[in-house]
């Protein structure tokens, strides 16, 4: 059963879960397009650009999400792999508004749908191969015949399969986790519409910030790999 949602007031959408998640999914697309607009805007020029701002704002919070990234990225690739993160702080941003719009009464988030969490899972695993090719060239190809030479047809196959259910174990986490998640909350809004539903509303926010984290760090330790030269 499919249940009344906001989204399906645009032309063409109806009740198909499929065409809700895909509309909800490209309002979130076109509002991080305006988000980045206005935060360029809001991040000015010159000196005024890269003084922190001193008070809540549109450029303080971009910049707390910016540092939150560029951490993560020291922490997991190391310093030289600054340049990725403008790709993963859109993944996480992506991610982290798509839960979220599942929070807001009438809505159902684009994560919840196999087809939405799966592409986004297959955007990691394009990327991070393009990276391992960028960065060893064919070379990179060495990484699936593992540590003996001896080894290498039962290594190609082992890496091959797990390589390929990379994606899909990132999007099938992701969407169960927040069907599970919004699932809680929406019993509970039914059985107590009154009070009780803030803490799993708090409950729901903490796992959408989860969920987001765990797909952007494993999409990280993806490119790690696939550029170390440890191999």
């Amino acid at each position: 059963m499919v249940h009344f949602n906001w989204t399906q007031l645009l032309p063409g959408v109806g009740h198909d879960p499929n065409y809700i998640a895909l509309a909800t999914a490209t309002v979130v697309g076109a509002g991080l397009v305006l988000l980045s607009i206005a935060g360029r805007v809001a991040l000015g020029s010159g000196e005024k650009a890269v003084v922190p701002s001193d008070k809540f704002s549109l450029k303080g919070i971009l910049e707390v999400i910016t540092e939150f990234i560029v951490s993560l990225v020291d922490m997991v690739i190391g310093e030289e792999g600054r340049h990725f993160v403008p790709l993963f702080a859109a993944m996480f941003l992506y991610i982290l508004i798509n839960n979220f719009v599942g929070l807001i009464p009438g809505m159902t988030p684009a994560t919840d749908n196999l087809n939405t969490t799966v592409a986004v899972g297959l955007f990691s695993f394009i990327a991070y191969n393009i990276y391992g090719f960028k960065e060893h060239g064919i070379s990179y190809l060495k990484q699936f015949l593992g540590p003996m030479l001896l080894l290498a047809p039962l290594m190609i196959i082992i890496e091959l399969i797990s390589h390929i259910v990379r994606p899909i174990s990132l999007g099938l986490r992701l969407q169960g986790n927040m069907i599970g998640d919004h699932t809680v909350l929406g019993i509970f809004l039914d059985l107590v519409p009154y009070g009780v539903p803030v803490i799993f509303y708090g409950l729901g926010v903490f796992v959408c910030m989860i969920q987001a984290f765990v797909f952007t760090l494993l999409s990280m330790i993806y490119v790690s790999m696939a550029i170390s030269h440890d191999h």
